[in-house]
This record gives structure tokens, sequence and C-alpha cells, in this order.
């Protein structure tokens, strides 16, 4: 199949599950086209991919560049040119709507839309009044819709489409990528052989709660000489890094910024600490665990249907730090049950959230589309 996929270039889960995608259905032998603003940070290198980049032109009579308008008319070419099959649009907004206007453009209403709704599309974006009506047509219009999660599902069901017909297809990670490894001499740049090493990876957004990963760190120092490296970059990292200070673990806390690919020194962790006000699905959850690093997070959102509590991470009600750091201060403490969660955590993604489980299910979500288009 030929196909387009339209995403944010930026650094956070859609971007990254898109991209992903992208790469696993051109392996696939499907021809595979990215249509983006700019090119996605995770964008592969190896020629499989063709990435089209979408150019919006600033004139004083807008305060506000039309990125949609832009978007569409470059799908329409990109449509036209390399005859596209699906348009497979990664957050509703503006890139459904972009879709279904390069689809009139185009003039060929064989070309399927299918749109993954990914968490803030709807719970942020979609839920403002200023955009729950576009978002509830952009999923009328939409021949299919998925969401990676069954709570996303429900929370779209439930606050902007309550007839709209939607299938869950998680996301998913590339185990090779993604896996347990021994440990590295990166390792030491972070932590002492006999120091457990705990990890945050985000965005550092308010959502996040990346205080109390500083908080369930404190719990855990009480109890042994830990470390935690902080990942990423965002409005609340300066919060952080003053309770940081304010907690004296400054000695202890690195915060490293953005990385583009943080695999090898997440391989290198002893846990994973996400306390999320609600993960609509937790992809660097998912990476954590692929690694054989068992998760630490709130009992909310999409999590529990990535963490199995007791088994492959610990889930608690968020905002409750001390729960969290003490239970995990337990798994550190002996080894036996550190390796027994490690092993149970790989497990559980290899069993469930496989790349080659998961692209199949898109695969399919876009015959069915091109079957049903083909008879109108």
């Amino acid at each position: 199949m030929r196909i387009g996929i339209i995403c944010y270039p930026t650094y956070g889960g859609s971007g990254a599950v898109a991209v992903d995608l992208a790469a696993a259905l051109a392996n696939r032998g499907h021809e595979v086209h990215v249509i983006s603003y700019a090119s996605p940070f995770r964008m592969e290198t190896s020629g499989k991919l063709l990435f089209h980049e979408v150019a919006v032109p600033e004139y004083p009579l807008f305060r506000y560049p039309p990125y949609a308008m832009a978007l569409a008319s470059k799908l329409a070419e990109v449509t036209a040119h390399h005859e596209l099959q699906v348009l497979h649009a990664h957050y509703a907004i503006p890139h459904s709507m972009a879709a279904f206007v390069a689809r009139e453009i185009h003039g060929d209403e064989r070309i399927g839309v299918l749109t993954t709704l990914h968490g803030t599309d709807i719970t942020l974006v979609g839920s403002d009044p200023s955009y729950r009506p576009s978002t509830a047509y952009a999923l009328r219009r939409s021949d299919a819709i998925t969401a990676v999660s069954e709570y996303l599902k429900d929370e779209t069901l439930r606050t902007i489409c309550d007839s709209c017909v939607i299938g869950v297809v998680p996301n998913f990670v590339d185990t090779v990528r993604y896996a347990p490894r021994e440990r590295m001499e990166l390792r030491t740049h972070y932590a002492k052989d006999d120091e457990p090493l705990l990890m945050h990876m985000s965005n550092f957004r308010p959502v996040k709660r990346v205080l109390d990963v500083v908080r369930v760190f404190h719990r855990v120092y009480q109890d042994m000489p830990a470390r935690l490296v902080m990942v990423g970059d965002g409005p609340e990292r300066p919060a952080a890094e003053r309770l940081v200070r304010e907690l004296e673990l400054h000695h202890r806390v690195t915060f490293t910024g953005a990385m583009p690919d943080a695999s090898r020194l997440l391989s290198q962790a002893d846990a994973f600490l996400l306390p999320s006000d609600g993960e609509s699905f937790g992809l660097a959850a998912l990476e954590a665990l692929s690694c054989g690093v068992p998760v630490v997070g709130a009992r909310a959102g999409g999590l529990p249907e990535v963490v199995i509590d007791g088994e492959s991470g610990i889930l608690e009600s968020v905002g409750d730090c001390e729960a969290m750091g003490s239970r995990l201060s337990e798994i550190l403490g002996n080894v036996a049950t550190r390796e027994s969660y490690r092993q149970r955590a790989r497990r559980r993604v290899e069993e469930h959230f496989r790349t080659d489980r998961v692209a199949p299910r898109y695969e399919d979500v876009y015959r069915s589309i091109l079957e049903r288009r083909a008879h109108r």
C-alpha cells in the first residue's frame, strides 16, 4: 500500500509512535510518506521513508500562520504525485481536517482517512470549547478511528463523540532497540555499581508531575544511596531543579535535557518513575518495560493497561509519593524481587506490545477502509 503518515515532529508520544509505525510499515514492504512541518525527531535515515516538509509562509494579514491549509495543500500535492491510498492522521486536529480537504482537492473518493487518537488531542485540545466541534466533526468524517488505549476510547465517547465507532490499537515498541542490557560504562556517568539508578523521561509538562518524581526519589533515598536521572525538558524543569536543591539532592540528581535516543541509558536504570496525572497510554513506560525496567506510576488514565501492579511495576493513587517510594525501596532492596520484576516487565512487552504484533493491526484497518471506499 501507499500510505501517508501525518504527524507532529516534536518530542512526544504521538510523533514518536507515528514515525515508528511508518518505519515498521516500510520494513513490511509498504511505500510510506511522512508529512509534517519539520523532520520528526525519530525520523529514520535509512532511505526507506520519504519525508515531505510543509512550508508555512507568513503574511502580515495572518496573525497566526494557517498551518492546516498549508498542510492540506501539501497533502493534496503528495497524494496526487505518489498516488497515495491512505492518509493516516496522528492527532485529530488539524491533521484529520487537512486530510479531508486534501482528498477533496485531489478529487479521488477512494482515498481513505484513518484518525489515530493519542491523548491530548482529546483530553486537552479536543475538550476546549474552541476546538470541540471541529474535533467531533473530524472524528465523524474519518473512515476509521483508533485510540491507543481503552481509557482514551472511553474518554472520547464520553466527551466528544458518543456515536463514533472507535477501535483500540495500543502503542508498540521495538524490542531490539529497547532491550535489557548488561551494565555498561555509560551507567558509571550517573551511578556507582552498588547504587540503584532511577530514571524519568518526559516533556516536563504539568501533567507529568515531575515534582512528584523528585519526591518519590527522595523517599527512596531515605532508605538507600540511590541516584536519579531526569531526561527531557519543559516548563516544569525549573521547579523540579528548585525542589532538588531544597531537598539537598543536587549531588544525587542529574538533569540531562532532551535526548533523541535514550534507549541505551534507559536499559541501565533499575526503575522508571512516571507518576503522571493520567497518561493516555504511557509510551515511555512501555519503552522502560521493554528494557526490563519496572515502572512506578499512578493508577490513572491508560497506564494500568500497560503496567500491571505488583508484576511489572508499582501503581498507586495520584500524588501518593510515600507509597510509591516505600514500595520501590522494598523492590530495590531485594535482589531476587528486583530480578523478578525485570523479567516480568520484559515478558509483558514481548507478549503484547511488540512491533510485529501491532503493526499488522493497522494494516488490517487500512485494508478495511480501502475495501469500503472502493464500493462507494
